[in-house]
């Protein structure tokens, strides 16, 4: 295992709610292979250098450690659940031709032309939350009136649940993800009824298909003779409207906070509405607000930037200090909303690479739009120092992102 000349424990973080650790800068420099100390007291390889993170993501020997695996643990027995020790998606291949199977099953409903398909859709949603969020008065909560219900609509319509039931995903989205603030018991009630929930609904599906995603996998393997089994639906069904709920839901209230803790980056997109694009990308690099990083169990004894790590060994990737790495981006401290190409990180890379993200991506191009047609004077109703994040969040987030217009 790496040494350091100090023992660092995760996560790493300044106070800055939007800022990066000066950590990450100092390991890229003088310690890219080192070991943390995960709060479950598990030690753990750290790689910061954006070659060596996308080399190990990559490589298609290593994969997320789940259950089954002798891997470090992200926080204590007693208090984790699904995140940390990848109980939920076990059903769903991991390696080979199964993986890349159930990848290209999956993906097809993931394409960008599918996905602008759904923009007018979202356009007209997200105009109707932000008026309510309008009429509501300010100071108003864009995390709570728009990035948190937008991402729940749309991928409750991609899985043909109730849009009704977004306080009931949105719990079990919490307790699936954050690595602290539930109980084992908790989490593991939380999973039950998840689980029963989507069975449900399978069942139902099964019955009587619909256009909905997992309707339309049932009918293809009904066609086809050979399709998803009932496990790896439920698995796909969980893992999409937790990743599909949350992760888009955080992003969203950093990304507009990001852009309005220097309103010249506000400003600089109202005169040029075509950046929008560009400016996504370019939040997604930025974002530094992330609690611990993607996770590989290592299988074989691997060499990383000149160190033996051996087999048996967790490594933490974490993706906001690759995609800070100066040998790889020009003025990576600086928010360039024209940066292109911009090759960050943000979605992982490789065979286990983000499956959504086309997704994730029009969502935050389509609020972007919306917001700089409807709310050109937004504005923060706080200072950027003062917004809180969300403590244990595996993807973190704001708890909320105080705005006036």
């Amino acid at each position: 295992m790496p040494q350091n000349d100090q023992v660092l424990r995760l996560p790493i973080r300044d106070d800055h709610p939007l800022e990066p650790t000066a950590e990450w800068l100092r390991l890229r420099k003088e310690c890219p292979v080192a070991t943390v100390e995960l709060p479950s007291g598990d030690t753990a390889v750290y790689l910061t250098r954006y070659d060596d993170v996308k080399s190990l993501l990559t490589d298609p020997r290593f994969v997320r450690p789940t259950a089954q695996d002798n891997a470090a643990r992200l926080a204590p027995v007693e208090t984790s659940g699904s995140a940390v020790d990848g109980g939920h998606d076990m059903a769903i291949p991991t390696k080979g031709e199964p993986h890349l199977r159930w990848r290209r099953q999956v993906g097809k409903y993931f394409t960008a032309k599918r996905m602008t398909a759904l923009r007018p859709g979202m356009a007209r949603m997200a105009e109707t939350l932000i008026d309510d969020m309008v009429e509501r008065g300010q100071p108003g909560d864009l995390k709570a009136a728009l990035g948190f219900p937008l991402p729940v609509y749309v991928i409750c319509d991609l899985l043909g649940v109730p849009a009704d039931d977004r306080d009931r995903f949105s719990h079990w989205s919490d307790a699936f993800l954050n690595v602290t603030r539930f109980s084992r018991e908790e989490t593991r009630k939380a999973q039950l009824e998840f689980v029963r929930y989507m069975s449900e609904h399978i069942e139902t599906q099964r019955a009587a298909p619909g256009d909905d995603l997992i309707g339309m996998l049932i009918k293809e393997s009904e066609a086809e003779g050979e399709g998803l089994s009932d496990a790896e639906l439920l698995s796909t069904g969980m893992s999409l409207l937790v990743a599909g709920h949350e992760t888009t839901t955080n992003m969203i209230g950093k990304m507009v906070a990001m852009l309005l803790a220097d309103r010249t980056r506000w400003e600089e997109l109202l005169d040029k509405p075509s950046l929008v694009r560009t400016a996504v990308e370019e939040a997604l690099r930025f974002d530094a607000n992330v609690s611990f990083g993607l996770r590989r169990y290592l299988t074989e004894d691997i060499n990383v930037n000149g160190e033996q790590v051996p087999s048996g060994t967790t490594v933490v990737c974490p993706l906001p200090a690759a995609n800070r790495d100066e040998r790889v981006f020009d003025r990576p401290d600086e928010m360039d909303l024209t940066r292109s190409p911009n090759p960050h990180l943000a979605f992982g890379t490789g065979p286990h690479s983000c499956l959504g993200q086309a997704l994730a991506r029009t969502e935050l191009q389509v609020v972007l739009e919306v917001l700089l047609r409807k709310l050109p004077s937004l504005r923060l109703a706080v200072p950027a120092e003062e917004l809180q994040r969300i403590e244990g969040l595996v993807v973190g987030g704001l708890r909320s992102v105080p705005v006036r217009w």
